[in-house]
């Protein structure tokens, strides 16, 4: 137990604070801690390795390597005595999740639950969670608001909806102060950080590496959606923007209460888009291969962020999609085989 008293609990994010940040070796993790550490709070980050990496670990954080599913090795870190845990660490393949569903309840749901546990008995009072747009599945209107039903039509985001209903009710039964964060599709880099996945799944890193000369040809799944260009339009948010609504989250959790915003550019982006702007900004010609689309794949998905931008005051103001590839250009460039070159 921490012995922390009630009232010396912080009420919002600011400087200062003692952070933990499970998943901060990936991707999002990483970059937000980042910004945490900028921002003057003390970060600590635990991750397992199996999927991040050691050097997307943010200068000034210290790394635990340890995992969710360790019930001993979490309630060590939590002995330290933390302010706030912003929630990273999982599974996100949705192809894997179809395959292997016993994994992603274990580790996303499952270990939620080991880490709300131990949040509890070192009196750990908040939590930002990155959730998922997927929860949603395929919805009939878009932009996609959060009073949307949650029917996901797949594993992985099947778990990310547990998870919330977990949360939610650990707010309502311990006193947690909780804010879930969904979003879709992630880009760009900041500081020296970037996307590097295997496998990769995410059209803008895999239209750079056909940019590179690393793959011969990027595909396109489906060509004849009812878009104007009859690709599939997706949702996507720069990775500094969403930093900064995770600080606002941060600062918006209270006692008790389970908070959910959505993340959106409000627009969406179609695959050619994406392309065209990647042959841009790189001046490579970057061959692209028609294929059928993908079973369950919507024609368009696009998140509401009206919730956020009125209760929290976010505005994403690097919204355009030529500076997101221009920013995952430049550490593309900097890093051809990912963090392990």
């Amino acid at each position: 137990m921490s012995g922390r008293d009630e009232r010396d609990r912080p009420t919002g994010a600011g400087a200062d604070l003692k952070l933990l940040v499970t998943g901060g070796a990936g991707y999002v993790g990483s970059i937000v801690a980042q910004h945490l550490i900028a921002a003057g709070n003390d970060v600590v980050v635990l991750d397992n390795l199996a999927r991040g990496h050691r050097a997307a670990v943010p200068d000034g954080a210290e790394l635990l390597v340890a995992d969710l599913l360790d019930p001993e090795a979490l309630e060590a870190a939590m002995d330290r005595g933390f302010d706030a845990v912003l929630h990273f660490a999982a599974l996100s393949l949705v192809g894997e999740s179809g395959t292997h569903p016993e994994r992603y309840f274990r580790t996303n749901v499952g270990g939620t639950l080991n880490l709300l546990e131990a949040m509890r008995a070192a009196e750990v009072p908040s939590l930002v969670f990155s959730s998922t747009a997927a929860v949603y599945g395929a919805p009939a209107e878009v932009p996609i608001a959060e009073t949307t039903p949650t029917i996901p039509t797949n594993t992985y985001g099947q778990s990310k909806v547990a998870v919330d209903w977990l949360i939610g009710d650990f707010c309502q039964a311990h006193g947690l102060g909780a804010v879930s964060l969904r979003y879709f599709n992630v880009a760009g880099a900041s500081g020296g950080l970037g996307e590097d996945h295997d496998p990769e799944t995410h059209l803008i890193p895999n239209v750079l590496r056909a940019a590179l000369g690393s793959n011969p040809f990027v595909e396109i799944y489906g060509t004849d959606y009812p878009t104007p260009d009859g690709t599939a339009i997706r949702d996507y948010i720069h990775v500094d923007d969403l930093a900064e609504a995770h600080a606002l989250a941060l600062a918006a959790a209270e006692a008790g209460r389970h908070r959910i915003f959505n993340l959106g550019n409000g627009a969406g982006f179609s695959v050619r888009e994406v392309i065209d702007a990647a042959r841009e900004v790189t001046g490579a010609e970057i061959h692209a291969r028609e294929a059928p689309r993908r079973q369950g794949d919507p024609p368009v998905l696009v998140a509401s962020s009206d919730l956020i931008r009125a209760e929290l005051g976010w505005e994403p103001r690097r919204p355009g999609l030529q500076e997101m590839v221009a920013d995952a250009w430049a550490f593309a460039r900097a890093h051809p085989d990912g963090y392990s070159g």
